[in-house]
């Protein structure tokens, strides 16, 4: 059984605070641009802007990650982080909304893809041994899931607090940025309780990547292809898609993503057994093709309550590739490369994922059938298959 150490536990925590903000940030940030009079096309320019900043810097901190100490670089983002919510709090002009997207750490999505993940990831992956690996990760899944969840049900206060004291919403979501800033400055408390030995641990290495870079590179192409499909169904434009279909209210919404993110928190747990008995890339594929069948059938469905049905359904599969395949690549690289294949496997959830929010919200702006459900299903179901054809063999030390 995996033991939570000192360390791990304030990794855990400070893990959580980042998924709160999060949660409610996804799906505020769509409603505040709306507000401030920005298109469907705007809101989806600003998730690409966030989506490409996060991507280059975490691939820059990935690749440089073995020379500094892991815990200085927590906290120069976790300053980042601050600095971002400030920002959204305090200003309003639309060119410089989008460069502080570009710049910052917001997250349009309901998943980490934040320049924390290589950092976290490689510190949780020396601490864990083989076989403990998958199940670290899938605690540490669970953590971001269950109060991302609840982040995304504090979503909910601002349109009541302002239909009961009669405060401009967005007056109240500038407050919810501020808490954002505030929320970063406890997880860089946390961080800074680490010790500083949490870095690379090979003085003569020369490089980010050695012995495993053709793999941790084809991985790399493979989760863009991931990524891509993904980005048509970001949390932000899913709300969106449902406030033009159903004409869904930000309270409603709160609730679906709040169970949403509770179903999706389950997964993890159960992805542990799935993976013991049958491997990690057969956990990975064969949940996440019935999840994408899912996607695809959503904008068929004929009612909120069907509609509900199927998210319901994707939230219980989709994610059982998230504690597998973070384990998978930590386990296929040696210690030293952990941080950039975090980084190098990870930041196409950021970059290639980035212009699928633009293409998502124009195609939103002249239908709302959900197009871009139905995209994103297939191009993900075409990524499995690839997957499985070309990892099948390549097996962590657990699985030899």
């Amino acid at each position: 059984m995996f033991s939570v150490s000192k360390p791990v536990h304030r990794l855990f925590v400070a893990k959580g605070l980042r998924a709160f903000a999060d949660g409610y940030v996804s799906l505020l940030l769509p409603l505040y641009l709306v507000d401030l009079g920005f298109s469907p096309l705007q809101v989806g320019i600003i998730a690409t802007s966030t989506l490409i900043g996060s991507g280059l810097l975490t691939f820059v901190v990935g690749l440089h990650a073995w020379r500094f100490h892991h815990r200085t670089l927590l906290l120069a983002t976790s300053a980042l982080m601050a600095a971002t919510g400030l920002s959204f709090a305090l200003l309003t002009t639309p060119w410089l909304l989008m460069l502080i997207a570009f710049a910052g750490t917001l997250n349009p999505s309901s998943g980490d893809v934040s320049v924390f993940l290589p950092l976290e990831h490689a510190v949780l992956a020396r601490l864990a041994s083989d076989r403990q690996r998958t199940h670290a990760f899938a605690r540490y899944s669970l953590v971001g899931a269950l109060v991302g969840a609840t982040g995304s049900l504090a979503a909910t206060l601002p349109p009541m607090l302002a239909a009961a004291t009669g405060v401009p919403v967005t007056n109240v979501i500038r407050v919810m940025f501020i808490i954002y800033a505030l929320i970063a400055c406890a997880a860089g408390l946390l961080y800074s309780g680490l010790p500083k030995t949490f870095s690379a641990t090979a003085p003569t290495q020369k490089a980010p990547l050695h012995q495993s870079r053709k793999t941790v590179y084809r991985l790399a192409a493979l989760f863009s292809l991931d990524a891509f499909g993904g980005g048509f169904v970001v949390q932000s434009m899913l709300a969106l898609w449902l406030h033009q279909r159903f004409d869904t209210s930000m309270a409603a919404a709160g609730v679906v993503f709040f169970w949403m993110g509770v179903l999706t928190a389950v997964s993890y747990l159960v992805a542990v057994r799935i993976a013991g008995r049958f491997g990690l890339i057969n956990t990975m594929v064969f949940t996440h093709i019935p999840s994408s069948v899912c996607l695809i059938l959503l904008p068929f469905a004929p009612g909120f309550g069907y509609a509900m049905t199927l998210l319901f359904v994707r939230s219980a599969l989709s994610q059982m590739d998230v504690p597998t395949r973070n384990s998978y690549v930590m386990a296929i690289v040696t210690p030293e490369e952990r941080p950039a294949a975090a980084s190098i496997t990870s930041v196409p959830r950021s970059l290639a994922a980035a212009v699928s929010p633009i293409l998502s919200g124009y195609l939103l702006g002249v239908s709302t059938f959900g197009w871009p459900l139905a995209i994103g299903g297939g191009v993900k179901i075409v990524y499995d298959v690839l997957l499985l054809a070309q990892f099948r063999k390549i097996r962590p030390p657990e699985e030899l």
